[in-house]
């Protein structure tokens, strides 16, 4: 080799501030910032989610369901938290009301897994059988309203039925988050 080679510079192609060489790859920066826009728009649609209620407590939380004979209508969070009180309120149309009294049946997925603390008004009765309890309300016209209070433990999809005597079944589902 010739010496002529050792005596031109060694150009350095890193851009310096002063003394300091301060490397850049644009191809890795430009990849961050990718990076960095895609977690920004994953927190976004977290926080929306959150704020439509996805888990729980929200628009898209709440549900109403009606039986097909109108007897009886359901109000309830499809998506509740586990741990955290929530109302199940029930509505009884006239034709629910025989004899002064409603009976209605809860399955016994709203007794154990949904936590069914209390319900309201007292039951003159209730009556345990067929997989869940059946409740005897007295009422002489509609609008006839009990609330069962909840309380789930423990996460997980629960599926349940409510169904007023004389009329037909209503079936849910709720999901329970931690």
């Amino acid at each position: 080799m010739s010496e002529e080679a050792f005596l031109s510079p060694v150009e350095d192609t890193v851009p310096k501030t002063g003394d300091v060489a301060v490397g850049e790859d644009l191809e890795f920066q430009r990849a961050w910032w990718r990076f960095e826009r895609g977690i920004w728009i994953f927190f976004l649609l977290l926080l929306i989610a959150d704020l439509l209620g996805l888990f729980g407590r929200g628009w898209l939380a709440k549900a109403k369901a009606v039986d097909q004979s109108q007897t009886l209508s359901l109000d309830y969070e499809r998506i509740e938290r586990a741990n955290t009180p929530s109302i199940m309120t029930l509505h009884f149309g006239r034709a629910a009301i025989q004899n002064g009294k409603v009976k209605v049946f809860v399955s016994e997925e709203i007794i154990k897994p949904l936590g069914a603390q209390r319900i309201s008004p007292q039951p003159e009765s209730s009556t345990i059988g067929d997989g869940g309890i059946t409740y005897t309300f007295a009422a002489t016209q509609p609008p006839a309203t009990a609330e069962i209070a909840l309380l789930p433990s423990f996460p997980g999809a629960h599926h349940f039925r409510i169904q007023v005597a004389g009329g037909q079944p209503i079936d849910g589902d709720v999901v329970v988050v931690p």
